[in-house]
């Protein structure tokens, strides 16, 4: 058995085991580390690459077939991922304009890439490899544009909907000139190239897309072996790239494009992006620091500086005359063509990991691999910068959500029934502890409503009918429901205990409120959020994911009969933001409480913008009867200001919110990082998906 010398030291075999613990480790502890000093976590994930790899303390050996194995892995999903967040629907919006930029932001910096590569001596096929990979662009501003709510802003979306364009067309381009380097180039052996290249691409984009409608509409609910179609697919379109002597990152790639189409917005997306942002993808940039030579790297930067200058300058003035050009085609203004230009510049996924491939088939030197890591480090900041910079200076657009009411679920589903259906709540209780504040909450709107309360205790069993634990379990939950109709009595609200075996406790809830034709459920705060619940989805998860109904998630510090203040975060301006502000106003209207609307923007936001948000804020508030405050604050610390205005007030209202993720990285998430710290009573608003997507 080989030993490294540094783990020998101390008694470590080198082996696949202590090599996945390592990398598990570096995963876990090095990007938060980076992103509090403001800086993509996975440029941490390189730095510690190169600092286990050769060039550092030689605990990794980036030869070894677990790291070849886990890299080639993470590399496939992190260009699967790439597909799958491209946003379809945005793309169909403005499909036309989206290309026009997209063929600008492709054509101007392949052609500055290639004749860079000319300059310094390449041929011609290497050449254009390099172009190539000034062509493509990671979306890493877009999680700033998203917050500042201008995703609906055509510069926007334009910039998303040329990601498609150029990834495809750069990823194509690599793979004609890897199958023009594997052999004797001829046009007939080209044209053979691009036709076989064309049924594959149509194949997997439709025939995938065909094929796992159908599954999923036949799967239904189990979320296990949809997970494994599409983690299957990834593979196997991979593959099919390989047998067509195509690389196969264009088949992960192409499968992430149909199988968007196929999940949507689905829980089994969110699955699939974050083992991807947890596990693979982070093995392939720490692959890509192990197989950083230092000493070449520092060369790179000094014998070959003027080869690095031209790759990142062409790259960015490339990029900056492609939005210049979109600027003056579509009459939009500087700071929309600043915007486009700084979302298409940073060059992460797609780049590196066909600079590997040029690396690994011989058509790129070290040299130029070294220079696209510094590409890369310098796009990734200097873009989300410019972004930060220049978004918050876009118009706000008026949503049409402003012109036109925007009622609450039960209020549409009145209007629309062709029966009259009692208004009900369902309430799982577990808990003897929290069960009377999740009554009373219900209570609160059976009452305005002149509805009933349902409360629920869930006895999760799959074995024998008279096996003993289920005894005890059908024991407690009797036990339950008998203290629930006594506090309902209290509340002077009609009560229709229910008691329910069931496969699993959230399909227990949402057959429950499915059969009962419920208006809303509340159920109580779950604290947990370790691997398996971040994986799986906890039981707040799936039922939120699944409800046909909007769910109510409440941890009360206090009775709500005493809520007097309730505040509203709002980030963007949306059908869904604004139900959740309507459903604050409806309890401030029961309480006689008072309203406070709270809005954080960017530190560097113009007075006038703030100006236009307060107009739009007082418009939605005003259709209420409830009292309001409307506070704008500046700042770039989003949670700090959150929890700052939460110990003033009794009750924190908010809408449930998915995690993004960007390049396969998972973003911050607010909501946890604010449960952690948060002083008052929080409700967590969550709609329907259809009904929150319609509105």
């Amino acid at each position: 058995m080989l030993f490294n010398p540094t783990l020998a030291a101390i008694g470590l075999p080198l082996n696949p085991i202590v090599a996945f613990t390592v990398l598990l480790l570096v995963i876990w502890l090095v990007p938060p580390w980076f992103e509090r000093l403001r800086l993509p976590g996975l440029v941490g994930l390189l730095l510690a690459g190169v600092i286990l790899g050769p060039s550092g303390a030689q605990l990794l050996d980036p030869n070894s077939e677990t790291i070849d194995l886990l890299s080639d892995i993470g590399k496939l999903y992190l260009m699967f991922v790439a597909g799958l967040e491209i946003d379809l629907v945005q793309f169909r919006q403005k499909k036309l304009r989206s290309l026009g930029f997209g063929a600008a932001t492709f054509l101007i910096p392949l052609m500055v890439g290639t004749a860079i590569g000319r300059f310094f001596g390449f041929a011609w096929n290497p050449a254009i490899l390099i172009g190539s990979l000034f062509a493509s662009h990671t979306l890493l501003g877009y999680p700033i544009v998203r917050r500042l709510g201008l995703t609906s802003n055509e510069a926007v979306i334009v910039s998303i909907g040329a990601t498609i364009f150029t990834d495809i067309a750069a990823l194509l381009v690599l793979a004609i000139c890897v199958a023009v380097n594997a052999g004797d180039f001829s046009w007939f052996g080209l044209s053979w190239q691009l036709g076989s290249l064309a049924i594959y691409a149509a194949l997997v984009l439709f025939g995938l897309d065909w094929f796992g409608k159908i599954y999923f509409q036949k799967t239904g609910d189990e979320e296990g072996n949809q997970f494994l179609f599409v983690f299957l697919s990834i593979f196997l379109v991979s593959v099919g790239a390989q047998v067509i002597h195509i690389e196969k990152i264009v088949g992960a790639f192409l499968a992430g494009l149909a199988i968007n189409d196929v999940v949507g917005r689905s829980p089994v997306k969110e699955k699939v992006e974050f083992v991807g942002s947890v596990l693979f993808v982070p093995f392939f940039f720490v692959g890509m620091g192990l197989l950083l030579d230092l000493p070449l790297f520092l060369e790179t930067l000094t014998r070959s500086f003027s080869l690095t200058a031209a790759i990142v300058l062409g790259l960015i003035g490339s990029k900056f005359l492609a939005a210049w050009i979109a600027k003056r085609s579509y009459g939009y203004s500087w700071n929309e063509a600043m915007v486009m230009w700084s979302l298409s510049m940073p060059q992460v996924a797609a780049t590196l990991a066909a600079a590997w491939v040029g690396v690994e088939t011989g058509l790129l030197t070290e040299t130029v691999f070294n220079a696209v890591i510094v590409l890369m480090l310098v796009t990734s900041i200097l873009g989300p910068m410019l972004t930060a910079q220049f978004a918050p200076k876009l118009p706000q657009i008026q949503p049409m959500l402003i012109k036109e009411r925007v009622s609450l679920w039960w209020e549409n589903r009145h209007e629309s029934a062709i029966e009259e259906n009692e208004f009900s709540v369902v309430v799982p209780v577990s808990n003897p502890h929290t069960e009377r504040l999740l009554l009373e909450m219900a209570a609160l709107l059976a009452q305005y409503e002149d509805g009933s309360i349902v409360p629920t205790a869930i006895v999760p069993f799959s074995g024998s009918m008279d096996e003993p634990e289920l005894q005890v379990a059908l024991h407690n939950g009797k036990q339950l429901l008998k203290q629930a109709a006594q506090w309902g009595q209290e509340l002077t609200v009609k009560i229709e205990p229910l008691l329910r075996i069931d496969s699993d406790v959230a399909t227990g809830i949402l057959r429950t409120a499915r059969e009962r034709d419920a208006s809303a459920i509340v159920m109580g705060w779950s604290e947990e959020i370790g691997l398996r619940s971040r994986l799986f989805g906890n039981l707040i998860d799936s039922v939120l994911q699944a409800s046909h109904c909007p769910v109510l998630v409440v941890r009360f510090i206090e009775t709500p009969l005493q809520v007097r203040r309730i505040l509203v975060p709002v980030k963007v301006l949306t059908p869904q933001a604004i139900r959740t502000v309507r459903f604050a106003q409806l309890l401030a209207q029961i309480h006689g409480a008072t309203v406070t609307l709270l809005h954080v923007c960017p530190g560097q936001t113009p007075p006038e913008r703030v100006d236009i948000l307060r107009e739009a804020f007082t418009l939605i508030l005003q259709e209420g009867n409830a009292d309001f405050k409307i506070e704008i604050v500046s700042s770039d610390n989003r949670v700090d200001r959150i929890l700052e205005a939460s110990r003033t007030n009794d009750l924190m209202v908010w809408r449930s919110q998915r995690r993004y993720t960007v390049a396969g990285l998972t973003a911050s998430d607010v909501t946890t990082q604010v449960m952690e710290n948060l002083a008052c009573s929080m409700l967590l608003f969550g709609e329907p998906q259809v009904f929150g997507e319609m509105g």
